[in-house]
């Protein structure tokens, strides 16, 4: 354990400016600084004020900019109530001193209508070209009954990718030129990938560029998914490997990518996407994608060589309500449980 005390923790994220801090997502609203062994007292930005919270809503995702030491400004993805519940991604910067951000500066990026208060997604990443990425759940209910996940002309159900460094014409953001959904009619230029449920988590192989995504299943499957250009996830078709039993238990799979893994409810209830491990403590991990859920506990670790999963274990019955997981500057790996503490992933005796 390395600190408690926190309220419903949902991320541990590092601004890798070099500084060391660790930053605390709670879902109410409000991101605390870890720094020295020490949760600072004072928030390093509080939008309860904006943000409504509770169940699948709140203040759900942080990133900074891969250019934070230099230009201070980090992004976050929170539901909104105002106007009917939505979500959005702003952007801030940081105020007069490097412990508070200036709450003043917030620059609304995109927002997203959502039908129904559950499946917001809400982590926000940014992948290795510089490029933020933002999961999008499929608008709620149950079996998406909108049929969000299979619409490219809606954002929900989706895995977006913007540029914050550009604007395109009437948006506050640039759209990458190599996005795949460019020049399609009725589909939305943001688009990176479609057919997820509610990606809970996801992050990017700093070794292999991959991009693992934990997302949430309906009542029978789990499902850790690499997510590549253009591909279909399969829902509300699929869940996990299956056809969706509440949608159409005889579907055709053939147009969809699977996932790498899934498993089913007598496992856990709720995937919890993780990390590859690139730490230098734990050697026998190396290269490993360390994962979760929430329902059960569990920590696993697979291995994935591109094509193929190559080996999956159960690591540790943790017992805890996992939520998030998290990494510092040395590629140390933290498990965020929602019940207000978070943990070192360290070696076994």
């Amino acid at each position: 354990s390395v600190v408690n005390g926190l309220n419903q923790p949902l991320g541990f994220v590092d601004a890798r400016d070099g500084s060391g801090r660790l930053f605390v997502v709670e879902q109410t609203g409000t991101i605390r600084i870890y720094q020295n062994g020490v949760l600072l007292g004072k928030p390093f930005l509080d939008l309860t004020d904006r943000v409504t919270s509770g169940n699948e809503t709140g203040l759900l995702g942080l990133a900074f900019h891969p250019k934070f030491s230099e230009n201070h400004r980090f992004f976050v993805n929170y539901t909104s109530p105002t106007g009917g519940l939505h979500t959005v991604i702003s952007e801030f910067t940081v105020g007069s001193t490097p412990e508070e951000a200036d709450k003043n500066s917030e620059r609304i990026l995109l927002t997203i209508p959502q039908p129904f208060a559950n499946h917001n997604g809400g982590n926000i990443v940014f992948g290795p070209d510089g490029h933020l990425y933002i999961g999008t759940g499929d608008g709620g209910s149950g079996n998406d009954p909108q049929g969000n996940g299979q619409n490219v002309a809606t954002l929900l159900g989706k895995m977006l990718r913007i540029d914050v460094d550009q604007n395109a014409a009437g948006k506050e953001y640039g759209i990458p030129a190599d996005n795949p959904f460019i020049g399609t009619n009725n589909a939305a230029p943001e688009i990176w990938a479609y057919g997820l449920r509610n990606p809970w988590r996801f992050s990017f192989d700093p070794a292999t560029g991959l991009l693992y995504v934990g997302d949430v299943g309906q009542n029978d499957r789990e499902e850790v998914d690499v997510i590549r250009k253009g591909k279909n996830y399969g829902w509300n078709v699929m869940e996990g490997t299956i056809c969706t039993p509440g949608v159409n238990p005889a579907c055709d799979k053939s147009p969809f990518e699977p996932p790498i893994i899934d498993y089913p409810r007598s496992d856990g209830t709720t995937v919890i996407g993780g990390y590859v491990y690139r730490g230098k403590e734990i050697p026998d991990l190396a290269g490993a994608y360390l994962y979760g859920d929430f329902g059960s506990g569990r920590l696993w670790a697979l291995r994935y060589d591109g094509n193929e999963v190559t080996g999956q274990q159960l690591l540790l019955e943790t017992g805890r309500n996992i939520s998030s997981f998290g990494e510092d500057e040395q590629w140390g790996l933290y498990l965020v449980d929602y019940g207000g503490e978070i943990f070192k992933i360290m070696p076994g005796p």
